[in-house]
């Protein structure tokens, strides 16, 4: 059996709601691998074009709270602006924190192919430094 790549994500079989893991070198790819995972849960983004950008910084925290931060406002963004991450780069920012930059697309440019995310579970969540790198494991309700 075959390394896995140094960066990826899948969606892992799970009952009832959707749960996504993502791998990368750095925490900071594994966010943005761990966006990208969850953003394909549910949507087909072949073939769209960003028409927006926006930036945000996450206040500082754990870990698992910063990849539940940035997940949460994936779906708080998708709830009520309509639009959603095509892309994903996460760097310092000006605080402990890093800072998230989106290229956007509405949902009215994409096509739904699953469940819309709810809500980030804390149940079994993972988010840290394995022997590999940076690793997540995330239920989200849907």
């Amino acid at each position: 059996m075959g390394r896995r790549p140094a960066r990826g994500h899948r969606r892992v079989p799970h009952t009832a709601d959707v749960r996504i893991e993502a791998w990368a070198p750095d925490r900071d790819g594994c966010l943005a691998e761990a966006v990208t995972a969850l953003v394909e849960t549910f949507v087909d983004t072949a073939g769209a074009s960003a028409d927006g950008s926006m930036t945000f910084d996450v206040p500082p925290g754990p870990d698992e709270d910063l990849l539940v931060a940035v997940l949460d406002e994936l779906i708080f963004r998708l709830e009520t602006e309509g639009t959603l991450p095509l892309s994903t780069a996460v760097e310092p920012g000006d605080g402990a924190g890093p800072r998230v930059r989106w290229r956007t697309v509405g949902t009215d440019a994409v096509d739904l192919v699953g469940a819309v995310p709810k809500a980030v579970s804390l149940h079994e969540l993972r988010f840290g430094r394995t022997d590999e790198g940076w690793r997540a494991l995330v239920t989200v309700d849907v």
